[in-house]
């Protein structure tokens, strides 16, 4: 009989690059692998195509992303009767709502071996005291029903130290989710003719940030810095959507910086974007380990990011600025830096630096994992 194993995540358009690492790490090992999410298929041919696809079970459970919502326990219900249905060998969740209902499920169906995968603590340092104060001892109770606590970030990794995991529980480090970086060796390539689409000139220096548009991916901070650096051949383009979209427009128009900052919306070319750009920035106030600046690394961009966790692991002396969140003056000048230096150095300093987070890699990390805990 084959070994089952069930993969909770919280809330997906559809299966991705979250799940793939640890998909082909269990199918490397014959594990049988089923994955359980609140998902955004447009029906249920689209999922079914997912699983012939991928050679998976796909279960949809109704999963509420505040952890606190009492709707939640449906979802719990639901992975429940999932489990005891299918009588899984291994339950690997993931986030705070998918690890506290998929390991009450495995306690309440006896399922031996758990596994949980923390992909930022939101009690991270310089997080509000309310984070704290309502998210450790959550996160620190639950670890009592778990095997292996798994972190994708040094901060995260020290912080799980303090935590008592099940009788000869183990806490184990992997490098993200894995990016493939096979597919960026050609992406330059696009380049000219991405440039040209967004009507940059060859004096033109393109600044780029990928994510929600929301409060804490703190693009004003950015925006601010372009005001202050006043340089008409510099161009921001934000990749994404989200509830700050409007202000940032305001601002845009009201520092006459309309010609200046480009709002691009959702895109599915983001590698191409990337090569066809000069520098990547992030001012985030809170990260696990960003996979869009791990792409911006991997398409050798210098990246001026906020000084937090995950960034840290990732920028390294050479490859660009560590900046405060909260200071549009660093961020201005880290630009400013990438203006006048060496992009090329600084950009192959990121490329090598970025080669731990190879797919092949973290598969390798979760094939040793399972077998550590199913042998």
């Amino acid at each position: 009989m084959s070994v089952k194993m069930l993969y909770i995540l919280n809330i997906a358009e559809k299966v991705n690059n979250f799940s793939y690492s640890a998909m082909v790490a269990a199918q490397n090992l014959g594990i049988e692998f089923s994955i359980a999410g609140n998902w955004g298929y447009p029906d249920d041919a689209a999922r079914k195509a997912d699983e012939k696809k991928y050679g998976i079970k796909i279960y949809q459970v109704d999963f509420i992303r505040a952890p606190y919502d009492p709707r939640n326990y449906k979802a719990y219900r639901q992975i429940k009767a999932i489990t005891e249905r299918e009588k899984f060998d291994l339950i690997h969740c993931n986030t705070p709502i998918g690890g506290i209902v998929g390991r009450l499920a495995a306690k309440k169906c006896g399922v031996r071996n758990v596994i949980y995968q923390a992909h930022g603590f939101h009690f991270y340092s310089g997080a509000p005291f309310i984070n704290r104060a309502l998210f450790y001892p959550i996160e620190k109770h639950f670890a009592k029903y778990t095997d292996v606590l798994v972190t994708i970030n040094h901060e995260d990794f020290e912080a799980a130290k303090a935590f008592r995991l099940k009788k000869n529980g183990r806490l184990r480090y992997v490098h993200g989710v894995g990016i493939d970086l096979s597919v960026y060796d050609v992406i330059a390539a696009h380049r000219d003719s991405k440039r040209a689409e967004l009507g940059l000139d060859n004096e033109d220096i393109a600044v780029i940030s990928v994510g929600e548009l929301n409060r804490n991916k703190n693009n004003i901070v950015i925006a601010q810095a372009m005001a202050k650096i006043n340089n008409k051949h510099l161009h921001y383009y934000l990749c994404g959507v989200g509830p700050e979209e409007e202000a940032l427009k305001s601002f845009a128009s009201d520092h006459g910086l309309a010609d200046n900052i480009h709002f691009l919306g959702y895109r599915n070319d983001i590698k191409e974007l990337l090569s066809a750009c000069d520098i990547f920035v992030m001012p985030s106030f809170r990260e696990g380990l960003s996979r869009s600046l791990m792409e911006a690394m991997a398409c050798g961009l210098p990246c001026v990011v906020s000084k937090i966790r995950g960034n840290t692991d990732l920028v390294k002396k050479g490859g660009g600025h560590l900046c405060s969140p909260d200071s549009s003056d660093e961020f201005a000048e880290g630009i400013k830096d990438c203006l006048i230096s060496d992009r090329n150095a600084m950009g192959a300093v990121n490329m090598q630096a970025v080669k731990s987070y190879d797919l092949s890699i973290v598969t390798a990390e979760w094939e040793k994992i399972y077998k550590d805990v199913l042998l």
